[in-house]
């Protein structure tokens, strides 16, 4: 009799599996269950180490449970999905196959590109897909909105709570009398000496995370990793470990017992410098890869919320900060980038700001690999790489670093960072929280900026994060710890790290940056509205003035080199202004009680009135 293949794609779970449930309910069907590593995602531009590993952890969860509970296996197949799918149907005989749905664009195409590939064969294998990845199936959302995704999240928690039915309760995992026809009795094995060609690969280390990507057929010059990310990568430890088993005693320990306090989670009020332990759940990793279901969360959620009422007597939080709404947000981004085309690019998006951003691979390095001479901005960046995962205003802070606060270095190429390095990479977050955070989309308040001095200065005044993750700036002096470049050399030496040598200045002037780039914003911005937008030549003419640095040994100076003109001049590095030190949740544009506080370019010395305020605003920057 042909039997079935249940393709495990992002749902890496055996609870609340809706898909794996039909495909065990195929009467008296053999099924195959099947992970494909697919080398143009898993690959070293998309993936890196700390990523592969997590999700090679859950996998082999997985593995070791069909293996324990239901006597069975993982097949893992190797290759493009859309060749090594329809190959295996072939093979072992099947005529169904059973899979979740995922959301995204390029998933979508992927799936439609396998159907087309059997309708060619003439295969009578029929594809069964069902949602799985969100609460609401988006479809659903989309039928109640009215055929459009909502653009604002007030609008969406509206749609969530006021016009949606409550989703289905979390169903139990298959039973193991369901499970028994998931036995791939007939799959081969190469020669006991090579191991199990359908197991799930082990690495350890960068050597073994290069040999599994050429034997995924990645490029040679893709696999090339250098001396000091192989050092980093080697030391690196994800912040948490993946697979199913992990994600349940998580949501447990974090969420289940713990009523009180997910009642009154504020995100705002959490700790962005806290890593040990981090003052958040951690648990958006295993949502990204579906080894917890998030109608599991959610109604976990709920029965904290009726057992804080009934105890305690006082309603919770409600979005956009509450604990719920971490998981709207999701919902949100993810109906977005199902429904909104080019969501994953600024040319073509319509919801994104047409912005004439560099493409300076000088400056992204820097940023990405901890050089930009801004100790919290090298720290977040390091604590990003070597544990996959930092804090949603840690994020807030290096996206706007690299962007409209200091490089000008375009967002999509800070997006395809935190593709290959965040544990909970996914592909409609990553996108839409770009876009927001480069004011390119869904937030449009450009002109307020985080320092990447003031700011760290007001949530971790002692340094201890940036003492951690930036171990040669450990002893230096509070006073100096967000500005090493400002410390005497006397206190350098008796801190160990001299700047410039074992240290590197600040890439660029933050102050001078920082008022060009709200120029450049404003322009932007203007163009829209006057419909002027000629993107080619915006962006032609900025890479071709693209700045670039070049690090002297003087204290506190850098050089800044023209490419068009080969000028060069030097500029001294200077303290930050004086800014408005709050978090970005709670900072009152609209209605403030008192006025911003003087920018260095623009000298506004009237207070925001119902007259004035909009001028205001257009001319000032807000830091914090």
């Amino acid at each position: 009799m042909p039997g079935a293949i249940f393709w495990f794609r992002k749902g890496l779970r055996l609870h609340d599996n809706k898909a794996l449930i039909a495909a065990v309910e195929s009467r008296g069907k053999k099924v195959y269950p099947v992970y494909v590593l697919d080398p143009k995602f898993v690959n070293p531009k998309q993936m890196g180490l700390n990523r592969l590993r997590f999700l090679l952890e859950c996998l082999l969860d997985l593995d070791y449970s069909l293996r324990t509970k239901h006597n069975s296996r993982l097949i893992v197949l190797r290759g493009d999905p859309t060749v090594v799918i329809p190959e295996q149907i072939e093979a072992w005989d099947v005529d169904r196959l059973v899979y979740e749905d995922e959301p995204e664009p390029h998933n979508v195409e992927r799936d439609e590109a396998i159907k087309a590939v059997l309708k060619e064969s003439n295969s009578a294998c029929l594809v069964y897909c069902t949602p799985g990845h969100t609460i609401w199936d988006p479809k659903y959302l989309l039928k109640i909105n009215n055929g459009k995704p909502p653009l604002t999240m007030q609008s969406f928690t509206t749609l969530a709570e006021k016009k949606a039915d409550p989703p289905a309760r979390p169903i139990n995992a298959p039973t193991a009398e369901a499970m028994q026809l998931m036995l791939p009795r007939d799959v081969p094995e190469t020669d006991k000496a090579e191991g199990d060609m359908y197991s799930v690969p082990v690495v350890e280390n960068v050597k073994d995370f290069v040999a599994l990507y050429s034997s995924l057929g990645v490029n040679g010059d893709q696999c090339t990793i250098d001396e000091a990310d192989e050092k980093e990568n080697n030391a690196g430890t994800p912040i948490v470990k993946g697979g199913e088993t992990e994600a349940l005693k998580r949501l447990s320990i974090k969420v289940n017992n713990r009523h009180t306090w997910v009642a009154t989670f504020a995100k705002p009020d959490t700790a962005p410098t806290a890593f040990d332990p981090p003052s958040t759940t951690i648990l958006s990793p295993y949502l990204a890869n579906g080894s917890i279901s998030p109608r599991l969360f959610y109604y976990a959620i709920l029965d904290c919320y009726e057992k804080n009422r009934k105890e305690n007597g006082h309603a919770h939080t409600k979005s956009p900060t509450s604990l719920m709404a971490q998981l709207y947000w999701r919902e949100f981004f993810t109906l977005c980038g199902r429904e909104l085309p080019h969501f994953g690019a600024m040319v073509g998006n319509s919801i994104c700001k047409q912005i004439p951003w560099s493409r300076d691979m000088a400056l992204l390095r820097a940023w990405e690999k901890s050089h930009t001479g801004f100790p919290w901005i090298d720290s977040v960046m390091t604590q990003l790489r070597t544990t996959g995962w930092i804090h949603h205003l840690a994020r807030h802070s290096v996206a706007c670093f690299l962007t409209r606060g200091d490089l000008w270095v375009h967002w999509e190429m800070g997006r395809d960072a935190f593709e290959r390095h965040l544990l909970d990479a996914d592909w409609s977050l990553n996108n839409a929280n770009w876009m927001w955070l480069s004011a390119s989309g869904f937030f449009h308040q450009f002109y307020r900026v985080y320092s990447p001095i003031a700011w760290p200065k007001k949530t971790d005044p002692n340094g201890d994060h940036v003492r951690h993750f930036v171990p040669v700036l450990k002893d230096m002096p509070k006073k100096y710890i967000y500005e090493p470049w400002l410390a005497p050399l006397t206190v350098q030496k008796k801190a160990n790290c001299i700047i410039g040598k074992d240290y590197p200045y600040p890439v660029v002037d933050h102050n001078t940056v920082k008022n060009a780039n709200l120029t450049k914003m404003k322009d932007a911005y203007g163009r829209h509205s006057d419909g002027k937008i000629n993107w080619e030549e915006d962006v032609a003419q900025n890479v071709s003035n693209a700045d670039k640095v070049i690090q002297t040994t003087g204290i506190g100076e850098y050089e800044y080199v023209s490419k068009d003109t080969h000028n060069s001049g030097k500029r001294k590095a200077v303290a930050a202004p004086s800014e408005v030190d709050s978090d970005e949740n709670t900072v009152k544009v609209e209605g403030q009680s008192s006025a911003p506080k003087k920018d260095k370019a623009k000298d506004i010395n009237s207070k925001p009135t119902r007259g004035n305020r909009s001028k205001i605003l257009r001319q000032t920057t807000l830091e914090f």
